[in-house]
Protein backbone atom coordinates (compact mmCIF):
# COMPACT_ATOMS: atom_id res chain seq x y z
CA UNK A 1 0.00 0.00 0.00
CA UNK A 2 1.22 3.13 -1.07
CA UNK A 3 1.43 6.03 1.74
CA UNK A 4 2.04 9.77 1.57
CA UNK A 5 5.68 10.62 2.48
CA UNK A 6 5.53 12.42 6.21
CA UNK A 7 7.44 15.50 5.96
CA UNK A 8 7.92 17.43 9.43
CA UNK A 9 8.61 20.74 10.29
CA UNK A 10 12.16 21.82 9.78
CA UNK A 11 12.34 22.65 13.25
CA UNK A 12 11.10 19.17 14.37
CA UNK A 13 13.22 16.93 12.35
CA UNK A 14 15.05 16.08 15.52
CA UNK A 15 13.00 13.18 17.06
CA UNK A 16 13.98 14.59 20.56
CA UNK A 17 12.57 18.05 19.83
CA UNK A 18 9.55 16.71 18.02
CA UNK A 19 8.82 14.57 21.04
CA UNK A 20 9.05 17.12 23.46
CA UNK A 21 7.42 19.46 21.15
CA UNK A 22 4.31 17.40 21.39
CA UNK A 23 4.63 16.92 25.08
CA UNK A 24 4.17 20.35 25.85
CA UNK A 25 3.27 22.57 23.20
CA UNK A 26 0.71 20.57 20.86
CA UNK A 27 -1.16 19.37 23.65
CA UNK A 28 -2.67 23.04 24.30
CA UNK A 29 -3.26 23.51 20.74
CA UNK A 30 -4.21 20.48 19.06
CA UNK A 31 -7.81 22.11 19.32
CA UNK A 32 -7.03 24.63 16.87
CA UNK A 33 -5.82 22.30 14.55
CA UNK A 34 -9.17 19.99 14.06
CA UNK A 35 -12.49 21.56 12.52
CA UNK A 36 -14.19 18.97 14.07
CA UNK A 37 -16.52 18.46 17.31
CA UNK A 38 -15.42 16.02 19.70
CA UNK A 39 -18.08 13.25 19.92
CA UNK A 40 -20.04 12.91 23.14
CA UNK A 41 -18.74 10.02 25.50
CA UNK A 42 -20.96 7.54 27.40
CA UNK A 43 -19.00 6.25 30.44
CA UNK A 44 -19.02 2.08 30.92
CA UNK A 45 -17.61 -0.17 33.18
CA UNK A 46 -16.49 -3.37 31.23
CA UNK A 47 -15.33 -6.67 33.10
CA UNK A 48 -11.24 -7.61 31.50
CA UNK A 49 -9.41 -10.60 31.81
CA UNK A 50 -9.85 -12.10 35.67
CA UNK A 51 -13.21 -10.02 35.93
CA UNK A 52 -11.31 -6.37 37.01
CA UNK A 53 -13.68 -3.65 35.87
CA UNK A 54 -11.84 -1.39 33.32
CA UNK A 55 -12.97 2.27 32.90
CA UNK A 56 -14.16 3.34 29.82
CA UNK A 57 -15.84 5.94 27.66
CA UNK A 58 -18.03 5.00 24.20
CA UNK A 59 -19.60 6.99 21.77
CA UNK A 60 -21.66 5.38 18.86
CA UNK A 61 -22.65 7.84 15.84
CA UNK A 62 -25.80 6.88 13.62
CA UNK A 63 -25.03 3.78 11.41
CA UNK A 64 -21.66 2.94 12.46
CA UNK A 65 -19.06 1.05 10.15
CA UNK A 66 -16.74 -0.66 12.31
CA UNK A 67 -15.28 0.01 16.37
CA UNK A 68 -12.02 0.77 17.25
CA UNK A 69 -11.08 0.45 21.01
CA UNK A 70 -8.10 1.86 22.23
CA UNK A 71 -6.20 3.10 25.31
CA UNK A 72 -2.57 5.24 25.70
CA UNK A 73 0.95 5.07 26.84
CA UNK A 74 2.57 4.12 30.33
CA UNK A 75 1.12 7.13 32.39
CA UNK A 76 -1.94 9.19 32.12
CA UNK A 77 -5.65 8.55 31.72
CA UNK A 78 -8.51 9.32 29.61
CA UNK A 79 -8.84 13.05 31.53
CA UNK A 80 -5.76 13.88 29.67
CA UNK A 81 -5.33 11.54 26.95
CA UNK A 82 -5.35 14.24 24.15
CA UNK A 83 -3.82 12.09 21.30
CA UNK A 84 -6.74 9.85 21.64
CA UNK A 85 -9.01 12.96 21.18
CA UNK A 86 -7.61 13.23 18.12
CA UNK A 87 -8.44 10.18 17.03
CA UNK A 88 -11.58 10.18 18.25
CA UNK A 89 -12.88 13.42 16.44
CA UNK A 90 -11.40 11.93 13.51
CA UNK A 91 -12.55 8.60 13.30
CA UNK A 92 -16.06 9.61 14.61
CA UNK A 93 -16.71 11.97 12.05
CA UNK A 94 -15.70 8.95 9.42
CA UNK A 95 -18.42 6.60 11.39
CA UNK A 96 -16.60 4.48 13.47
CA UNK A 97 -18.40 3.49 16.73
CA UNK A 98 -15.35 4.53 19.75
CA UNK A 99 -14.36 2.64 23.14
CA UNK A 100 -11.38 4.25 24.91
CA UNK A 101 -10.09 2.61 28.18
CA UNK A 102 -7.83 3.64 30.71
CA UNK A 103 -6.02 0.06 31.02
CA UNK A 104 -5.39 -1.75 34.17
CA UNK A 105 -4.07 1.12 37.53
CA UNK A 106 -4.45 3.94 35.36
CA UNK A 107 -7.41 6.97 35.70
CA UNK A 108 -10.84 5.65 36.88
CA UNK A 109 -9.79 1.81 36.50
CA UNK A 110 -7.05 2.46 39.24
CA UNK A 111 -10.16 3.69 41.79
CA UNK A 112 -12.12 0.60 40.70
CA UNK A 113 -9.64 -2.13 41.19
CA UNK A 114 -5.83 -2.24 42.73
CA UNK A 115 -4.55 -4.89 39.55
CA UNK A 116 -1.44 -3.36 38.34
CA UNK A 117 -0.03 -3.25 34.84
CA UNK A 118 1.37 -6.73 33.01
CA UNK A 119 2.53 -5.07 29.98
CA UNK A 120 -0.01 -7.32 27.89
CA UNK A 121 -0.22 -10.42 29.40
CA UNK A 122 -3.74 -9.63 30.97
CA UNK A 123 -4.46 -6.22 28.82
CA UNK A 124 -4.01 -8.36 25.31
CA UNK A 125 -7.62 -10.02 26.94
CA UNK A 126 -8.65 -7.08 28.40
CA UNK A 127 -8.83 -5.63 24.71
CA UNK A 128 -10.74 -8.93 23.52
CA UNK A 129 -13.65 -9.12 26.40
CA UNK A 130 -13.76 -5.13 26.29
CA UNK A 131 -14.46 -5.32 22.65
CA UNK A 132 -17.16 -8.27 23.26
CA UNK A 133 -18.96 -6.41 26.01
CA UNK A 134 -18.93 -3.31 23.43
CA UNK A 135 -20.54 -5.29 20.53
CA UNK A 136 -23.44 -5.96 23.07
CA UNK A 137 -24.67 -2.21 23.72
CA UNK A 138 -24.43 -1.72 20.05
CA UNK A 139 -21.10 -1.02 19.03
CA UNK A 140 -20.43 -3.41 15.64
CA UNK A 141 -17.76 -5.46 14.47
CA UNK A 142 -15.26 -5.34 12.57
CA UNK A 143 -13.39 -3.81 15.93
CA UNK A 144 -9.85 -2.28 15.11
CA UNK A 145 -7.41 -2.11 18.19
CA UNK A 146 -5.07 0.98 18.01
CA UNK A 147 -2.70 2.72 20.52
CA UNK A 148 0.64 4.37 20.81
CA UNK A 149 3.54 3.94 22.86
CA UNK A 150 3.17 0.82 25.53
CA UNK A 151 -0.28 0.83 24.61
CA UNK A 152 0.88 -0.15 21.01
CA UNK A 153 2.30 -3.05 22.84
CA UNK A 154 -0.93 -3.83 24.52
CA UNK A 155 -2.95 -3.98 21.14
CA UNK A 156 -0.62 -5.82 19.81
CA UNK A 157 -1.18 -8.04 22.65
CA UNK A 158 -4.48 -8.10 21.95
CA UNK A 159 -4.43 -9.34 18.75
CA UNK A 160 -2.56 -12.37 19.68
CA UNK A 161 -5.16 -12.74 22.15
CA UNK A 162 -7.84 -12.13 19.57
CA UNK A 163 -6.36 -15.06 17.58
CA UNK A 164 -6.62 -18.00 20.38
CA UNK A 165 -10.19 -16.79 21.34
CA UNK A 166 -11.51 -19.78 21.17
CA UNK A 167 -9.08 -21.23 23.45
CA UNK A 168 -9.71 -19.39 26.09
CA UNK A 169 -13.05 -17.21 25.71
CA UNK A 170 -15.84 -19.91 25.81
CA UNK A 171 -18.10 -17.23 27.78
CA UNK A 172 -17.41 -14.05 25.22
CA UNK A 173 -19.92 -13.09 23.15
CA UNK A 174 -17.63 -12.73 20.18
CA UNK A 175 -16.04 -14.46 17.27
CA UNK A 176 -12.10 -14.12 16.80
CA UNK A 177 -12.96 -12.93 13.22
CA UNK A 178 -14.80 -9.58 14.55
CA UNK A 179 -11.58 -8.40 15.22
CA UNK A 180 -10.37 -7.58 12.18
CA UNK A 181 -6.39 -6.34 12.53
CA UNK A 182 -4.41 -3.41 14.71
CA UNK A 183 -2.57 -0.31 14.34
CA UNK A 184 -0.01 0.79 16.46
CA UNK A 185 1.94 3.99 16.79
CA UNK A 186 5.68 3.60 17.75
CA UNK A 187 5.15 0.65 19.68
CA UNK A 188 7.24 -0.47 22.53
CA UNK A 189 9.63 -3.55 21.17
CA UNK A 190 12.06 -4.11 23.72
CA UNK A 191 11.87 -3.17 27.33
CA UNK A 192 15.78 -4.18 28.09
CA UNK A 193 17.42 -3.09 25.28
CA UNK A 194 15.36 0.39 24.90
CA UNK A 195 15.77 1.27 28.77
CA UNK A 196 19.30 0.72 28.57
CA UNK A 197 19.90 3.43 25.38
CA UNK A 198 17.06 5.34 27.44
CA UNK A 199 19.37 6.06 30.83
CA UNK A 200 22.40 6.41 28.54
CA UNK A 201 22.12 10.13 28.33
CA UNK A 202 21.07 12.98 30.36
CA UNK A 203 17.78 13.95 28.39
CA UNK A 204 17.00 10.11 28.24
CA UNK A 205 17.43 9.75 32.33
CA UNK A 206 15.23 12.70 32.57
CA UNK A 207 12.83 11.72 30.68
CA UNK A 208 12.81 8.14 32.09
CA UNK A 209 12.80 9.76 35.74
CA UNK A 210 9.73 11.96 34.83
CA UNK A 211 7.77 8.71 33.31
CA UNK A 212 8.71 6.92 37.20
CA UNK A 213 7.81 9.91 39.06
CA UNK A 214 4.51 9.69 37.44
CA UNK A 215 4.56 6.03 37.96
CA UNK A 216 5.43 6.15 41.51
CA UNK A 217 2.45 8.89 42.33
CA UNK A 218 -0.13 6.27 40.88
CA UNK A 219 1.12 4.14 43.08
CA UNK A 220 0.03 6.36 45.79
CA UNK A 221 -3.11 7.21 44.49
CA UNK A 222 -3.83 3.36 44.61
CA UNK A 223 -3.29 2.85 48.02
CA UNK A 224 -5.79 5.83 48.64
CA UNK A 225 -8.39 4.12 46.81
CA UNK A 226 -7.31 0.72 48.10
CA UNK A 227 -5.61 0.69 51.46
CA UNK A 228 -3.16 -2.04 52.42
CA UNK A 229 -3.03 -3.78 49.20
CA UNK A 230 0.92 -2.39 48.60
CA UNK A 231 3.43 -2.43 51.01
CA UNK A 232 4.54 1.31 51.65
CA UNK A 233 8.23 0.46 51.54
CA UNK A 234 8.23 -1.44 48.23
CA UNK A 235 6.45 1.92 46.92
CA UNK A 236 8.79 4.13 48.83
CA UNK A 237 11.65 2.07 46.96
CA UNK A 238 10.45 2.76 43.49
CA UNK A 239 12.63 5.10 41.82
CA UNK A 240 13.07 3.67 37.75
CA UNK A 241 10.81 2.20 35.57
CA UNK A 242 12.38 -0.87 36.25
CA UNK A 243 12.28 -0.57 39.95
CA UNK A 244 8.39 -0.32 39.77
CA UNK A 245 8.32 -3.68 37.80
CA UNK A 246 10.52 -5.17 40.16
CA UNK A 247 9.25 -3.80 43.18
CA UNK A 248 5.67 -4.14 42.34
CA UNK A 249 4.84 -6.17 39.20
CA UNK A 250 6.92 -9.07 38.32
CA UNK A 251 6.40 -11.27 41.75
CA UNK A 252 2.91 -11.45 41.31
CA UNK A 253 2.90 -12.36 37.89
CA UNK A 254 5.45 -14.95 38.26
CA UNK A 255 8.76 -14.12 36.95
CA UNK A 256 12.18 -14.73 38.20
CA UNK A 257 13.27 -10.56 37.10
CA UNK A 258 12.60 -7.71 35.57
CA UNK A 259 14.68 -8.62 32.42
CA UNK A 260 12.51 -11.95 31.99
CA UNK A 261 9.22 -10.42 32.44
CA UNK A 262 10.68 -7.52 29.74
CA UNK A 263 11.46 -10.38 27.26
CA UNK A 264 8.01 -12.18 28.02
CA UNK A 265 6.16 -9.26 27.16
CA UNK A 266 8.16 -7.16 24.77
CA UNK A 267 6.29 -6.11 21.30
CA UNK A 268 9.46 -7.16 19.10
CA UNK A 269 8.41 -11.10 20.06
CA UNK A 270 5.13 -11.26 19.92
CA UNK A 271 5.57 -10.07 16.52
CA UNK A 272 5.93 -13.39 14.76
CA UNK A 273 2.94 -14.61 15.82
CA UNK A 274 0.90 -12.07 14.66
CA UNK A 275 -2.05 -13.25 11.86
CA UNK A 276 -4.47 -10.65 11.61
CA UNK A 277 -3.81 -7.72 9.31
CA UNK A 278 -1.37 -5.22 11.16
CA UNK A 279 0.21 -1.80 10.70
CA UNK A 280 2.98 -0.67 12.38
CA UNK A 281 3.80 3.35 11.88
CA UNK A 282 7.63 3.61 13.33
CA UNK A 283 10.09 6.53 13.71
CA UNK A 284 13.73 5.82 13.26
CA UNK A 285 14.67 9.18 14.87
CA UNK A 286 12.20 8.43 17.96
CA UNK A 287 14.63 9.23 21.33
CA UNK A 288 12.94 6.75 23.49
CA UNK A 289 13.50 3.82 22.16
CA UNK A 290 17.02 2.12 21.23
CA UNK A 291 17.72 2.98 17.46
CA UNK A 292 19.13 -0.50 16.75
CA UNK A 293 15.61 -2.17 17.10
CA UNK A 294 15.05 -0.12 13.55
CA UNK A 295 16.95 -2.99 11.32
CA UNK A 296 15.50 -5.90 13.34
CA UNK A 297 12.05 -4.85 12.93
CA UNK A 298 12.19 -4.12 9.51
CA UNK A 299 13.43 -8.10 9.20
CA UNK A 300 10.60 -9.41 11.88
CA UNK A 301 8.24 -7.69 9.77
CA UNK A 302 9.29 -8.37 6.54
CA UNK A 303 9.26 -12.42 7.32
CA UNK A 304 5.39 -11.48 8.30
CA UNK A 305 2.83 -11.09 5.22
CA UNK A 306 0.29 -9.86 7.84
CA UNK A 307 2.47 -7.08 9.09
CA UNK A 308 2.97 -3.60 7.30
CA UNK A 309 5.73 -1.81 8.57
CA UNK A 310 5.42 2.09 7.63
CA UNK A 311 8.87 3.32 8.72
CA UNK A 312 9.76 7.03 8.55
CA UNK A 313 12.95 9.11 9.35
CA UNK A 314 11.45 11.26 11.03
CA UNK A 315 8.55 11.75 13.37
CA UNK A 316 10.24 11.08 17.26
CA UNK A 317 8.04 9.32 19.74
CA UNK A 318 4.37 9.50 19.05
CA UNK A 319 5.09 12.36 16.98
CA UNK A 320 4.25 13.02 13.60
CA UNK A 321 3.34 16.62 13.34
CA UNK A 322 3.33 17.27 9.73
CA UNK A 323 4.67 20.35 8.17
CA UNK A 324 1.90 23.01 5.92
CA UNK A 325 3.87 21.25 2.97
CA UNK A 326 3.27 17.92 3.86
CA UNK A 327 -0.26 18.47 5.08
CA UNK A 328 -0.90 19.59 1.37
CA UNK A 329 1.19 16.59 -0.06
CA UNK A 330 -0.73 14.35 1.82
CA UNK A 331 -4.26 15.99 1.21
CA UNK A 332 -4.68 15.64 4.66
CA UNK A 333 -7.06 17.45 6.47
CA UNK A 334 -5.11 18.59 9.49
CA UNK A 335 -1.73 17.48 10.15
CA UNK A 336 -1.75 14.56 12.57
CA UNK A 337 -0.27 12.44 9.72
CA UNK A 338 -0.10 9.40 12.01
CA UNK A 339 -3.58 9.03 12.78
CA UNK A 340 -4.47 9.87 9.54
CA UNK A 341 -2.66 6.99 8.29
CA UNK A 342 -3.68 4.67 10.59
CA UNK A 343 -7.64 6.11 9.32
CA UNK A 344 -6.42 5.75 5.85
CA UNK A 345 -5.29 1.78 6.54
CA UNK A 346 -8.25 0.69 8.15
CA UNK A 347 -10.85 2.43 5.78
CA UNK A 348 -9.51 0.33 2.53
CA UNK A 349 -9.86 -2.77 5.20
CA UNK A 350 -13.52 -1.96 6.05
Amino acid sequence: MNYPAYSPPLALRNGLAMTLYVASKARQTWQKTINLPEPIYQSQIFQGAGGVPIYGQVAIPANPRGTIVATYGITGSLDDQWLLSVLGCKAFAQGYALVFFDWRAHGKTAELSPALTSDGIYEGEDFVRIAAQAKAIGCPAPFWFTSYSLGGQLALWGIKSAQTLPTWGKDVSLDAAEVAGAAVICPVLESNRSLTYLTQSTVGRQLEQAIARELKRLLRQIDTYHPGVFEPAAIERVHSIWSFDHEMVIQTLGFPSVEAYYTATSGLYQLPDLQKPTLILYAADDPMFDPALVDELESVCAENPAIELLLTPHGGHVGYVNSPTGQRQAQDPDPWWAWNRVLEWIERRS
